[in-house]
């Protein structure tokens, strides 16, 4: 019978990791109802955030967006001014 281990990786404020680690016992309790889990456990892991604000995969789409937009827009003036030297 084939398994597939599920790893998942949450980084929550300090003071809310108890409560956290609390909902998601209760979650797994839940799921474990409607499907067969095996093993597993909740460790926490106390670290320093380095402070450094990443952008979200939503932010570099929306960038990218704003990129594309700009050179469109470039090369609707280009092409008109292409036009009018043609007429």
């Amino acid at each position: 019978m084939l398994y597939k281990k599920i790893n998942v990786e949450l980084m929550v404020l300090a003071d809310e990791a108890e409560a956290v680690v609390a909902e998601l016992n209760v979650a797994l309790d839940q799921m474990e109802e409607r499907h067969t889990l095996f093993g597993g456990g909740i460790e926490t892991v106390a670290f320093e955030h380095s402070g450094i604000a990443r952008r979200s995969a939503l932010a570099h789409t929306i960038a990218a967006g704003e990129s594309v937009a700009v050179a469109l827009r470039a090369t609707r003036e280009s092409v008109v001014t292409a036009l009018r030297a043609v007429i």
